[in-house]
C-alpha cells in the first residue's frame, strides 16, 4: 500500500497548538516512557537544542490547522528548534522548515485500526520520511508485530523486517541509524555502529551498580596490598630495630668487657 503527500494548507504564524484530551490507553508509558527509551535515544543521537525525542506532541502543518493534527507515540525530528516547538506543544511543520524525520505508533486496543490506515496516510501527507509501528502483543492489534515505512518518491513503501526466530523481529532505520527490534514482546534499539543495544533504565542501573561494584572491588583489593604493604613495612622496621638493639646490647656488652679486662690489668702486680 503506497500513499500521496498532499498540499499544506497556508502558512500562519505561531501560536498555541490546543491541549489535546488526555489517552485512555498505556501503551507510550509502558513500552516507551517507563523503559527509558527517551532518554536513551537522546543521549544516543545528542544535540539536544536542536534533536527533538518526544511523545504525544502534536504534529500539523501550522497552528491554524483545526483538525488532522496527528499525535505520535514517539516523534524525533533533527536540526529544529527544540524550545520552541515545547513552548508551543506542538511541531508546526511550516514553522520549523521541515516535517519530524520519525515517528512511531504502539499498539493499542483502542487506536490500532487508525495506527495503520488514518494515520499513515497523514504523516505521509505530512512528508515525515519514517513512519513505525510496534505490536507489543505481536499480531493482535496490527497485522505484523513490527512494520516500518519509509517516504520513496512522495509515496510510503514498506522497509524490510527481518524475524530471526518467532519472538525476534527487527528492520533499520535510516533515519536515525538504527535498529528497531521486537524482542520477546519488548521494543528495543540497537547500533549497529556500536554493536550494542541503547540501554534501558534496568539496564543502566544494572551497569551503574556493577560498575560501582568493581571499583569497589578494586578499591578494596588496593586497600588489602596497601595494608599488607605497610604491616611487612612495619614487620621491616621491627625486624631492624631488634637488629640495631642487639648489635647495640652486644657493642655494650663488649665495650663493658673491654672495661672490666682493663680494669684487671690496672689492678694486676
Amino acid at each position: 500500500m503506497t500513499t500521496k503527500p498532499t498540499a499544506p494548507p497556508p502558512y500562519a504564524p505561531p501560536a498555541q497548538f490546543p491541549e489535546r484530551p488526555p489517552r485512555l490507553d498505556m501503551q507510550n508509558v509502558l513500552y516507551l516512557a517507563f523503559p527509558g527509551h527517551h532518554t536513551a535515544l537522546i543521549r544516543h543521537l545528542g544535540a539536544e537544542n536542536t534533536t527533538l525525542v518526544i511523545g504525544e506532541m502534536p504534529v500539523g502543518w501550522n497552528l491554524s490547522q483545526q483538525s488532522g493534527l496527528l499525535y505520535p507515540d514517539l516523534m524525533i525530528a533533527f536540526n529544529v528548534n527544540t524550545k520552541e516547538a515545547i513552548a508551543l506543544q506542538g511541531f508546526g511543520i511550516d514553522y520549523q522548515g521541515k516535517p519530524p524525520e520519525f515517528v512511531l505508533e504502539v499498539a493499542s486496543s483502542r487506536t490500532a485500526l487508525n495506527d495503520y490506515t488514518t494515520k499513515r496516510k497523514g504523516y505521509a501527507a505530512f512528508g515525515i520520511p519514517e513512519y513505525w509501528r510496534f505490536d507489543p502483543t505481536g499480531n493482535k492489534r496490527y497485522p505484523v508485530p513490527l512494520a516500518g515505512d519509509r517516504l520513496v518518491n512522495g509515496e510510503y513503501q514498506p522497509i524490510t523486517i527481518v524475524q530471526t526466530d518467532q519472538d525476534r523481529y527487527w528492520g533499520h532505520s535510516d533515519a536515525l541509524n538504527l535498529d528497531l527490534c521486537w524482542e520477546y514482546g519488548q521494543l528495543r534499539w540497537y547500533d549497529p555502529v556500536s554493536q550494542k543495544y541503547l540501554l534501558t533504565h534496568d539496564e543502566s542501573e544494572e551497569q551503574r551498580i556493577a560498575a560501582e561494584t568493581q571499583l569497589n572491588a578494586e578499591r578494596d583489593t588496593r586497600l588489602t596490598a596497601e595494608t599488607q604493604r605497610d604491616a611487612e613495612r612495619n614487620a621491616r622496621i621491627t625486624t631492624e630495630a631488634q637488629r640495631d638493639a642487639e648489635r647495640d646490647a652486644r657493642i655494650a656488652a663488649e665495650t663493658r668487657a673491654s672495661q672490666l679486662e682493663q680494669e684487671l690489668r690496672r689492678r694486676s702486680p
